[in-house]
């Protein structure tokens, strides 16, 4: 039985292997299998091939992107660059735009300027001309008639004051055209002394009577007592009184009011001048200081006069070191003038110059030559530093000053600048080159009325150490000697 199964099974695999006789009779030979080997061989080098031509191109292809990314990049920095240069191009034209709008409000500026002073010295011309003819019409007028002998002896009266009356009007004109000359040429100059404003303003107001009953004007004085004095020019500051009032009696109407008022306090002297009369519009009021400014230069203007008289006031005050101020309500509500002066630590009315306080800028042992032409200053400083215990030597010119310079060597000089024959500038340069070389140098104090940043700049480069502004102010000048001298100063090689 076993092997008849074992027979059965054989049939059956046999049957099952004949399909596969025809493959296996169909196994390649060596020969097909070198031939396929060398057939994938061939694919396998075209395929390294291909891969490293691939590899190739892809590295060339990085190299190509590279490149150009770089030459992107060069280029955006290029186009970069192009745009700031323009974004600075026109920067530059905004700004240069600018300038030129600038420069042309500028111009614009100062060509309305150049034509409103021309104006105002048009203006002024005519009013000048006008003002400086008027005088002369009832001069000449009245001269004839009094040639001619036929005027009785009231008429004659009568045509001399009138005669005498226009001309110190016309005196004043020209006084007022050369003090503000001075003024422009930095010249106008101070002869300061101790000075009394009730004096002052009552001589300024005896001048100014006859023009005030002429019209019926009150002048109204309220003086306070004091013996408090200023350091100033009286003259001057009587001039600055008689042009306040001057003004305020031309334009107060008849029968109007002017009230001067005379007021200290600690450390300043008030002066103030009101009246009654046109006023003074808020559109001019600023300009009421300003030369050769009128708020009426038409030719039908009620007031005559040149509008120098309020320059000439503040020029003067401020030399004094003082202020003045102008205040109204408006046209027809009067004005208000306010000159304000400062008061010297150490003046009195009598005694001039009282003691300084017992070692306060003490000068005893210090000798101190004074040069100033002017004779009351020259004695006003002495008297200054002789009560602050200096021993001074006060002389009224250059030469004197070298020649007591030969005999005695002061510890410290006070010289003025604006001397007659050799002025300070030159003084100091003579005093320089007189002094023994290697020696301690002599300090020196320019004492003068110029009172510009220039004229400080010219003292020191002349060869003062300190330039000080009259009117003097005791004290300062104390101080300032007692510091000079205190120091010491190498003589220049």
């Amino acid at each position: 039985m076993l092997k008849a199964g074992t027979a059965i099974i054989s049939i059956f695999t046999a049957i099952e292997l004949i399909p596969l006789v025809p493959q296996a009779l169909a196994l390649p030979s060596p020969t097909q299998l070198q031939e396929a080997n060398a057939a994938l061989q061939s694919e396998i080098d075209e395929r390294l091939r291909i891969e490293i031509e691939l590899r190739q191109l892809q590295d060339e292809l990085e190299h190509r992107v590279q490149t150009r990314t770089a030459e992107l990049v060069q280029l955006n920095q290029q186009l970069q660059q192009e745009i700031d240069e323009r974004q600075r191009a026109e920067a530059e034209r905004n700004r240069a735009e600018a300038e030129r709008e600038q420069l042309l409000k500028r111009e614009q500026t100062a060509r309305a300027e150049a034509e409103a002073a021309n104006r105002i010295k048009d203006e002024f011309l005519a009013v000048l001309s006008h003002e400086l003819r008027t005088p002369l019409s009832p001069i000449l007028g009245w001269v004839r008639l009094l040639r001619s002998g036929t005027l009785d002896a009231q008429k004659q009266a009568i045509g001399l004051e009138t005669i005498e009356r226009n001309a110190k009007l016309q005196t004043q004109l020209i006084e007022d055209l050369l003090d503000i000359s001075r003024v422009l040429q930095g010249k106008l100059t101070l002869n300061v002394k101790p000075v009394d404003l009730a004096t002052v303003i009552s001589a300024a107001e005896e001048t100014m009577l006859l023009a005030a009953e002429a019209k019926s004007i009150q002048i109204q004085t309220e003086l306070e007592p004091s013996s408090k004095l200023v350091l100033g020019d009286p003259n001057r500051l009587q001039q600055v009184v008689w042009n306040l009032l001057s003004n305020a009696v031309k334009f107060t109407p008849r029968e109007g009011q002017v009230h001067v008022k005379l007021q200290y306090d600690e450390t300043t002297a008030q002066i103030m001048v009101k009246d009654s009369g046109k006023g003074i519009s808020s559109d001019f009021l600023p300009y009421v200081f300003e030369y050769f400014r009128q708020a009426d230069s038409s030719i039908t203007r009620r007031f005559g006069g040149l509008g120098l008289g309020l320059a000439i006031v503040r020029q003067i005050v401020e030399l004094h070191g003082g202020t003045v101020a102008a205040e109204s309500a408006g046209e027809g509500q009067g004005a208000t003038f306010t000159v304000r002066l400062p008061l010297p630590k150490i003046v009195s009315v009598r005694n001039a110059i009282d003691p300084p306080a017992c070692g306060h800028s003490d000068l005893s042992s210090v000798h101190v030559l004074v040069v100033e032409d002017e004779a009351d200053t020259r004695e006003l400083i002495k008297i200054i530093l002789e009560q602050y215990g200096a021993t001074v030597t006060a002389v009224a010119s250059a030469k004197e000053a070298l020649n007591t310079f030969v005999q005695r060597s002061p510890d410290i000089l006070v010289s003025d600048i604006g001397m007659p024959d050799v002025d300070g500038y030159s003084f100091i340069s003579q005093f320089r080159s007189m002094q023994e070389p290697h020696k301690k140098i002599i300090p020196a104090i320019a004492l003068t009325a110029y009172v510009g940043e220039y004229n400080q700049r010219q003292a020191l480069q002349a060869g003062f150490q300190t330039h000080l502004a009259k009117p003097v102010d005791p004290g300062a000048l104390a101080k300032a000697i007692l510091s000079l001298v205190s120091q010491s100063i190498p003589q220049e090689a």
